[in-house]
């Protein structure tokens, strides 16, 4: 044991490493996380091959960050809700059974997530292609045997319509005096102090007034 004032020592000697007449092995290792990984995706593969045509991900909706420090950065969401869908005209019902992923608890707070989501189901809804329940008996709705063919094949695994960042413009210009002699600072305090002092030469503005009558 530690004495006086000195430092208490960091080793760990009651692992049980191995197999004791104590019982069994009490240490959790993670030595086979690469093979984890590579078995779940060759996983994700097979599925993919056993469903096709049909994607094996879902559409996602385009979402802002939460929190102050990343709301202004974009990324895909749970769900699209039920007010979204209802704007494309797509059921709820209906859109899980496409691949449209649905979340009943997410609403719209701004008329711009809204229209940017929206646009996205309808561009999602017009390059759908439905295949028949049941064999070759086609409903209302299903798509033709020629657009079938042409994706009879065809093995999705990646993101369905992912988000492309967008291409900032850098704008070219002459700098003129003005810019020159501007300074934001002095602008900033300036304005800053002017809206401090309103009340005040209001009032004194109004006293000089009362005392000339």
């Amino acid at each position: 044991m530690v004495r006086h004032n000195n430092e208490i020592p960091h080793q760990h000697f009651h692992k049980k490493w191995h197999q004791t007449k104590r019982g069994p092995l009490k240490v959790k290792t993670w030595f086979h996380q690469p093979a984890q990984k590579k078995q779940r995706r060759l996983k994700r593969a097979l599925k993919a091959k056993a469903i096709a045509p049909r994607p094996l991900q879902r559409l996602r909706p385009a979402v802002m960050c939460p929190t102050q420090r990343y709301s202004s950065k974009m990324r895909l969401g749970r769900g699209f809700t039920l007010e979204e869908l209802k704007e494309a005209g797509i059921a709820p019902a209906f859109a899980k059974t496409v691949g449209i992923a649905v979340d009943h608890r997410r609403v719209n707070k701004c008329q711009e997530s809204l229209d940017r989501n929206v646009d996205r189901l309808k561009a999602y809804k017009e390059k759908l292609i439905l295949f028949p329940r049941k064999g070759n008996k086609t409903k209302t709705g299903d798509s033709s045997a020629e657009a079938r063919a042409a994706v009879d094949a065809v093995v999705s695994t990646g993101t369905i319509a992912p988000l492309s960042k967008p291409q900032e413009e850098v704008e070219f210009m002459d700098i003129s005096d003005e810019l020159v002699d501007f300074s934001a600072y002095a602008t900033l305090r300036t304005t800053r102090n002017e809206l401090k002092l309103k009340g005040i030469r209001v009032k004194m503005a109004k006293e000089a007034e009362e005392a000339k009558k």
